[in-house]
């Protein structure tokens, strides 16, 4: 009987560093990033417009992304990643930067 009796606190004492090895796999895994190295725009917009947009973002090529970002925050909150290269989004620029120079 006495293997039995020693079984058990082995047992006892797995579980809990099984246990103590998930808590602190699950506050790992939970940690945010600071930020992420990879584009935020997959898919662009040739245009929208310029009554919808409340501001812009433009984001150069870095590490983070090889390409120009730019994202239209709407006045519904949502967010659009626009073409930089569009004539379309070129003139939103401008007509974004001239009213924030203005102001």
């Amino acid at each position: 009987m006495a293997p039995a009796a020693n079984a058990a606190p082995r047992l006892l004492r797995a579980a809990m560093l099984l246990l103590l090895l998930v808590a602190a796999g699950r506050r790992a895994a939970g940690a945010p990033v600071v930020n992420e190295l990879r584009c935020h725009c997959l898919q662009t917009l040739q245009g929208i417009h310029l009554k919808n947009i409340q501001s812009v973002k433009m984001t150069p090529p870095g590490p983070h992304c090889g390409q120009t970002e730019v994202i239209a925050t709407l006045k519904n909150g949502q967010e659009a990643c626009l073409n930089p290269e569009a004539p379309m989004v070129k003139k939103i620029i401008n007509k974004m930067l001239n009213k924030g120079s203005t102001n």
